[in-house]
């Protein structure tokens, strides 16, 4: 349950990003300063974060060096898996932001929330096997959620610029990748280990892209600063370490299902900080959201309940 929370919470996480940088846009800063001070002070947080472990970890040398997933002893090969692994989440943030400076947010929200079903598919081909019928049945609840929480049926199509379902698509698919990798990318490493050299990737990724001309200009320090920590803490250093985490255990399948966690936040943020209008079909469909969620934990245990009676 542990790990399930953990991938629950970073997507939670996730959902608060589109909020905090539709209010960024609206002071005037640019694409590359708000996701180039995301990963920027995510890797500041995460390198922060590691050094701390290890400087504890070295306290109790005899445990640490008969543990085999000790991050030093990692490859050079292994660390260069582990920043490429960044690359998807640096791509899926700068093209979900981009998105939101062609379509409303509430139509963003539904071409990202597409990695439901593509992580899905990824899943099915990767392992060459058709989804189970409980993933194909809490999938498809979660799409008819996913309609009716992100208001198209409130607004209709009117708003869907062509370049910004491309971007919003090519989000969906870059973050069904970072959730395969965050499980598959060196899994024995410790959770710590595998964020800073992700984030690493990610954050060099986005530098070449957008050159950061904040940390030299003293936008970083500035008005910058509120908006790049928040993000950063947010969407870089808090998802990678719980996903390093949880994903390994929940496997990939049950993580794009636990991620769907970022819809409800994204929802609630709007209405209590951006103050847009939120319908009623709009709160049904989080609620379907949130149920379906919670449906395969349910069946589990009333099915475990009806194993114990029968015993």
């Amino acid at each position: 349950m542990k790990y399930m929370a953990a991938v629950m919470t970073g997507s939670a996480c996730f959902g608060l990003l589109s909020t905090i940088a539709v209010l960024a846009y609206g002071r005037g800063f640019h694409l590359g300063e708000v996701v180039g001070s995301q990963f920027f002070w995510g890797f500041v947080l995460s390198l922060a974060f590691y050094l701390v472990k290890n400087l504890r970890t070295s306290r109790h040398k005899q445990k640490a060096a008969s543990n085999p997933t000790d991050d030093s002893k990692l490859s050079w090969k292994q660390k260069l898996t582990l920043v490429s692994a960044g690359f998807p989440l640096a791509g899926a943030g700068l093209v979900y932001f981009k998105s939101l400076t062609y379509v409303p947010a509430s139509v963003a929200i539904i071409l990202l929330f597409q990695f439901i079903w593509i992580g899905a598919l990824i899943q099915s081909i990767r392992n060459r096997r058709l989804p189970d019928r409980m993933t194909v049945i809490v999938i498809v609840i979660l799409l008819l959620g996913t309609v009716l929480a992100a208001g198209l049926l409130d607004d209709g199509i009117r708003s869907w610029n062509p370049l910004g379902i491309l971007y919003g698509l090519s989000a969906a698919l870059l973050y069904s990748l970072f959730i395969l990798l965050s499980g598959s990318a060196v899994p024995k490493a410790p959770a710590a280990t595998r964020a800073v050299w992700m984030l690493a990737g990610g954050m060099v990724l986005i530098f070449i892209l957008y050159p950061p001309a904040f940390l030299f200009n003293g936008k970083i320090f500035g008005e910058l600063l509120i908006y790049g920590f928040t993000l950063g803490f947010l969407g870089s250093f808090i998802p990678p370490l719980l996903f390093a985490y949880g994903v390994p255990h929940v496997g990939e399948g049950m993580a794009s299902i636990l991620g769907a966690t970022e819809l409800p936040v994204a929802v609630l943020s709007s209405f209590f900080i951006l103050h847009e209008p939120i319908s009623p079909l709009r709160w049904l469909g989080v609620l379907i959201v949130l149920t379906s969620i919670a449906l395969p934990e349910i069946i589990r245990r009333f099915t475990q309940k009806r194993s114990l009676s029968r015993a």
